[in-house]
């Protein structure tokens, strides 16, 4: 049986032309094989990848794209000429310095790239002077948390203790003043630019070698037979799997593309877990090293390491009733898809992963959504 979503989106993107930048990273690269999957012909624009392993290299992304560009998102001239050439009818911004703890090393380049390279990403988009859909992809960290339990809705403050997570709130404001300024829907006949963001939680999947990120930290652990060294086991995070945000960012693109009203959809959104499928670090690890075989975890937390928020939680009440998109996988399959993607990569594995992220796309296709909660 045909499931509608991903009709729309497939009847949507086929034969578009795309621009993706950040697509050499963890989310873009998965973007990109989807979008590839869709039809789509996809142009990136990114710096090289950031780690050795990486998705990007590993699942040949590059040989699927029309163009690839290696170039600092804040070269607004490149990236101007870039997008010119491109003609994109759609654009999704995913270029980012994305770690919370790296942050706190290197705070300037984390408001440069997040912020001045988003507002670079719009300005150049003002030159196109054609149709075109773009998506800014954020942080659910970019709200002001007080770590109270409450669901964070779309219209709750921004803010961030951290550079990272008050970048994310600086390009929500970014986005809201280029939408009211220069891409306002009353003048939309002149912009032609539909232009909304996206919030999504704790994203995990094959192919993610950041540094700090827990997947990576403990796929690391469990190869060398080591024990994980968690820093906050008791920290509760909206986990879910990356295709989950990628169905929600193509599927609202796809709504702000195909509706005759220039404002429709043009707003922020988030895409995280059903409500209760958040777990705390500790017993998310548990699952992991159940999914894996074996291993264990250890309690390595110091007061003195800099902040992370402790929890966590989004609303998607916004996206379940207006977009229609729901999570589709528990937990459960999340890990457990998490954990089969990197036991392949570190066995005898094939000269490509591409694959393994494929078959990962499909079942998600396949999976149908879950009912309405």
């Amino acid at each position: 049986m045909s499931d509608p979503t991903i009709d729309k989106l497939r009847s949507t993107f086929k034969g578009r032309k795309v621009f993706v930048t950040g697509h050499t990273g963890f989310k873009g690269s998965w973007l990109c094989l989807w979008l590839k999957r869709l039809g789509a012909s996809v142009t990136g624009y990114s710096l090289p990848a950031g780690t050795q392993p990486n998705n990007f290299e590993a699942s040949h992304v590059k040989e699927l794209l029309t163009k690839h560009h290696e170039a600092d998102i804040c070269d607004r001239e490149g990236l101007q000429k870039a997008l010119q050439e491109a003609q994109p009818d759609f654009v999704f911004h995913l270029a980012a310095q994305p770690l919370v703890r790296l942050s706190f090393e290197i705070p300037y380049q984390t408001w440069k790239t997040n912020v001045l390279g988003t507002a670079a990403l719009l300005d150049a988009v003002r030159t196109l002077k054609t149709p075109v859909v773009v998506v800014v992809v954020t942080s659910d960290k970019c709200y002001e948390n007080d770590e109270q339990g409450y669901a964070f809705r779309e219209t709750d403050p921004l803010g961030g203790f951290d550079p990272y997570s008050a970048s994310k709130a600086a390009a929500e404001l970014v986005v809201a003043s280029y939408r009211r300024s220069f891409f306002n829907s009353m003048n939309y006949e002149k912009h032609l630019v539909k232009l909304a963001s996206a919030r999504a939680g704790n994203v995990i999947g094959g192919g993610d070698w950041a540094q700090d990120r827990i997947v990576t930290e403990v796929v690391r652990a469990l190869a060398t037979h080591e024990p994980v060294q968690l820093r906050n086991p008791r920290a509760v995070c909206p986990w879910q799997h990356v295709v989950e945000p990628l169905s929600g960012y193509l599927l609202l693109a796809a709504k702000m593309f195909e509706s005759h009203h220039p404002d429709a959809f043009c707003d922020a959104w988030n895409f995280g877990p059903a409500q209760g499928a958040e777990l705390c670090v500790g017993d998310f690890v548990d699952g992991l090293c159940k999914a894996w075989g074996g291993g264990s975890w250890k309690d390595t937390t110091d007061p003195r390491q800099p902040h992370d928020a402790s929890y966590l939680r989004l609303s998607i009440e916004k996206a379940l009733w207006n977009l229609d998109w729901r999570p589709r996988w528990d937990i459960q399959t999340t890990i457990a898809r998490t954990a089969a993607w990197y036991k392949l990569f570190t066995s005898d594995r094939p000269a490509s992963m591409r694959a393994a992220c494929e078959r990962d796309i499909q079942a998600y296709e396949e999976s149908g959504a879950q009912p309405r909660a």
